[in-house]
């Protein structure tokens, strides 16, 4: 067994290997504090065939006995990920497969298994450094290693791998991934911070980063195995002279301004023709024909670009075309038609009540969320024809990336007590659709009339790169621009600031100024499209929307809840029963109301303010008589308060028999006289009427209570 150890932001950070899972081609496994996380790192031994894209898998999974939990659910057992499984999945798999070799074509698979979690270290970031070093001394071909950290500001300082709880406190949430020359991926969120203190948190980052990378290398140069040779790929010289030859002069046209499907249809039969024409003499090189013209058309596109003329012949700043439609739902309680370009997005707000909320059970426990932001992707957006298994990893993805630029916008839940979803619907794309779903999500929220802080907008940026002197930074990049560029950038936020960034690079190296000048440009960007969102909308909705459910507040000393609730629920239930709503207590004796008849709540409110009562002498209240005695009847006046009318205070005249002034289970209006020494409360009818002339004088009467009387079992002690 090996190990490697090095301080990072005070804590024993440690690489282990050579003890567990021996027969994977790279094992280690990572240490830091007591989070423990297995990563191994296997490869087929033989090539398959080209499938456009590189055939990595990486499956980041958490075992609830690493936090000495048993699953719940009826099978007890981990099952499929979790969100947040799949989101630190990705995490690891976009820094890491940009750096395999190109030609590399067999299966790569990476586990990332926690063991071990204490609460405070996250294990997201060990399982991409942990990724890094399992492929780093395997004899799988790659071109790392990487380390990431996670970066928050306290206290106005930044700090590297904040502790779980430290980050309640934190104004940022970065992630930041490496090698030991340049940033790969930017991912994370922050609390309106300005873009030169994003770009020095990353640049913070990475000096934490090169020393993470430092520690791999020691590894590899003691343990490191000889890589797989990747056969070069094979060149038929001929054929792509050929292919040359057919295409000379004709690539230019093709990336004249137009629009996406027009495009794509003309570079399909542009493709196809030259298939055929060479079919005959090359039957069996068609992917070869078809990668030569692909290839070239991008490298035409790129000079064009480089040159300040982009696809769809907007300058190298320029938004796409905007148009903004609110309520175009009528029983939805908020929606937007957010278009821009050839991206559209319908994006819809639904308001509900605290049994909405959504029960996160993970390493953590089991916790409640309140806002949700859902992002679905379906193929006729593309045009295109694809079976659906469920929601993809890219949907959970640009899901979390939106929902996270929004959520520091919302009301505080004191001020707007409801559960808020949102869903995005993609209806089209043609780049930047996460973006679309913010801009469109913001606009339902404000169309549903919940009060956001301020209107948050996102953008897509991208970057065509030679060196870094010649360069250009694209605004609001199309699908194409995303396909053949060198960066995707992607930020978002209000006129103070940002609240969420992803960036992903697909060069060796991003110079500082270079990131600066994307900020920069996105910010102008972003400002514009907020104008664009005020002009359509300029402020939430006066009044919810009819169909959304109604919500009342109000407050029962913490002592009484288990009264308004009471045994087994039986109370609760039977106002919730009785006023056809959903009621919600809280732990500090806040009550939610939670129904659609306003007045039907205004009923319960009233019902419930009397848990609160303190009965004051000489005050009038309404009650209802509980139980009739032969010296008096006894009255409740709320649901904790009750007390004696005695004989002598039903009528000014003489009484010989209860019954025959009140009845059990009559309402009544009466006078609290006095709270007796002993704590209980004396009341009247008589003294809510005149008393009448010449009436004969009565000989009082004692209060039997003293000698044997009972009051109901329901008592006044507590009201002391």
């Amino acid at each position: 067994m090996i190990e490697k150890s090095l301080n990072v932001a005070g804590r024993t950070m440690t690489i282990e290997t050579g003890k567990m899972a021996k027969q994977a081609n790279g094992s280690v496994v990572m240490k830091y504090g007591e989070t423990v996380v297995l990563v191994t790192a296997t490869v087929k031994k033989k090539a398959g065939e080209d499938r456009g894209f590189f055939p990595l898998s990486v499956d980041y999974r958490e075992k609830y006995y690493a936090a000495g939990k048993i699953p719940g659910g009826f099978f007890k057992r981990e099952a499929r990920p979790s969100e947040g499984e799949i989101i630190a999945s990705r995490l690891t798999d976009r820094p890491i497969r940009p750096l395999f070799p190109n030609d590399f074509r067999n299966d790569v698979q990476i586990l990332i298994n926690v063991l071990s979690y204490d609460g405070e270290n996250e294990a997201d970031v060990l399982g991409t450094i942990g990724a890094s070093a399992a492929l780093a001394i395997s004899e799988i071909p790659w071109n790392g290693p990487v380390a990431s950290v996670r970066v928050g500001k306290i206290e106005d300082k930044f700090v590297i791998n904040p502790l779980k709880t430290q980050l309640e406190s934190s104004e940022m949430e970065i992630i930041i991934s490496g090698t030991e020359d340049s940033i790969v991926m930017v991912e994370g969120e922050s609390n309106f911070i300005t873009e030169e203190n994003l770009l020095a948190a990353i640049q913070y980052g990475h000096e934490a980063i090169k020393d993470i990378i430092k520690l791999q290398k020691e590894l590899i140069k003691e343990i490191g195995k000889e890589k797989m040779i990747v056969p070069e790929k094979e060149v038929n010289k001929e054929l792509l002279d050929a292919v040359d030859k057919l295409i000379q002069g004709k690539i230019e046209p093709l990336n004249a301004p137009k629009e996406k499907m027009q495009r794509y249809g003309d570079i399909e039969d542009f493709t196809q023709d030259i298939v055929n024409q060479l079919e005959e003499q090359y039957p069996e090189e068609e992917k070869a024909i078809r990668n030569r013209v692909d290839d070239a058309i991008t490298a035409d596109l790129r000079t064009k670009t480089l040159g300040g003329v982009r696809a769809d012949g907007r300058g190298l700043k320029d938004i796409r075309d905007i148009t903004i439609d609110t309520s175009v739902l009528p029983r939805a309680h908020g929606s937007s038609l957010f278009t821009r370009g050839e991206t559209q997005a319908i994006c819809v707000a639904t308001l509900g009540g605290k049994k909405d909320e959504q029960m996160i059970d993970n390493l953590e426990g089991v916790s409640y969320k309140r806002y949700m932001l859902h992002y679905n992707f379906p193929p006729f957006s593309v045009g295109e024809v694809a079976m659906r298994f469920g929601t993809s990893r890219r949907e959970v993805g640009h899901g979390n990336l939106a929902e996270r630029s929004i959520k520091r916008i919302l009301p505080d839940h004191d001020d707007f007590p409801y559960t808020i979803r949102l869903v995005s619907e993609i209806l089209e794309s043609n780049g930047s659709s996460s973006m679309a779903t913010v801009c469109g999500g913001v606009m339902s929220l404000l169309d549903a009339g919940v009060p956001i802080k301020n209107p948050v907008a996102g953008i897509a940026m991208g970057l065509i790169m030679e060196n870094e002197n010649e360069y250009a930074i694209l605004t609001d990049i199309l699908g194409t621009e995303d396909h053949l560029g060198d960066m995707d950038f992607k930020v978002a936020g209000t006129k103070d600031g940002i609240t969420a960034i992803q960036m992903d690079l697909k060069v060796e190296g991003l110079p500082v100024e270079i990131m600066r000048n994307a900020l920069a440009q996105a910010n102008e960007a972003r400002l514009a499209i907020i104008d664009k969102m005020i002009e359509a909308l300029p402020e939430p909705r006066k009044e919810l929307s009819q169909y959304a459910p109604k919500i009342l507040q109000t407050q029962v000393p913490v002592d009484l809840i288990g009264v308004l609730i009471g045994p087994g629920g039986k109370n609760i239930k039977k106002l919730i029963e009785d006023y056809a709503c959903e009621i919600s207590v809280e732990e500090d004796g806040k009550v939610l109301l939670y129904g659609t008849d306003k007045e039907s709540l205004e009923d319960l409110k009233s019902v419930i303010d009397k848990y609160s009562l303190v009965p004051e002498a000489g005050q009038e209240y309404d009650g209802v008589i509980e139980k009739i005695m032969d010296f008096g009847a006894f009255v409740g006046i709320t649901p904790t308060v009750s007390g004696l009318i005695h004989i002598s205070e039903l009528k000014w005249e003489r009484v010989n028999k209860v019954e025959d002034v009140v009845k059990a289970g009559e309402k009544v209006r009466v006078k609290l006289l006095k709270k007796d020494e002993m704590g209980r409360y004396n009341f009247s009818l008589k003294a809510l009427e005149p008393k009448p002339d010449n009436l004969p004088e009565q000989k009082p009467r004692e209060d039997r209570r003293d000698r044997g009387g009972r009051p109901p079992r329901r008592s006044n002690n507590r009201n002391k």
